[in-house]
């Protein structure tokens, strides 16, 4: 498992782990049944807190990614597909609702605010 975590980012450390963890799950690279570091030994990999590892690992299980045994460890949990895509278009309209929030303070136009995705998606191809 590759993590790569930035200081500089506004992002806290635990999200990041958290954010490509998921995307490992996601993308097949973690399969269904796979362990992952303990927490402890990711820390000491990553060089942070295991409270920041443990942190990432339970929002990981409350989000339906993994399960954790004690004694055992942790494990890529068998999803289904169809719950993992609601899970992320979950995430994808909280994402949106903050962006019109604040597009509305910015009073900007429904066009314009399209324009701001359309743009951004174009640049991700």
């Amino acid at each position: 498992m590759n993590i790569c975590i930035s200081n500089n980012s506004d992002c806290p450390i635990y999200e990041q782990i958290k954010e490509q963890i998921k995307e490992q799950i996601l993308n097949g690279f973690l399969e269904p049944g796979a362990m992952l570091p303990s927490m402890r030994l990711l820390a000491k990999e990553l060089r942070i807190s295991i409270i920041t590892t443990k942190r990432a690992y339970e929002d990981l299980e409350k989000e339906g990614y993994i399960e954790s045994f004690t004694g055992r460890g942790s494990f890529v949990k068998d999803v289904n597909s169809e719950v993992l895509r609601e899970n992320l278009l979950y995430e994808i309209e909280e994402h949106f609702d903050a962006a019109i929030g604040k597009s509305k303070v910015l009073d900007l136009s429904y066009e314009e605010l399209c324009e701001i995705l359309r743009a951004l998606y174009m640049e991700e191809e």
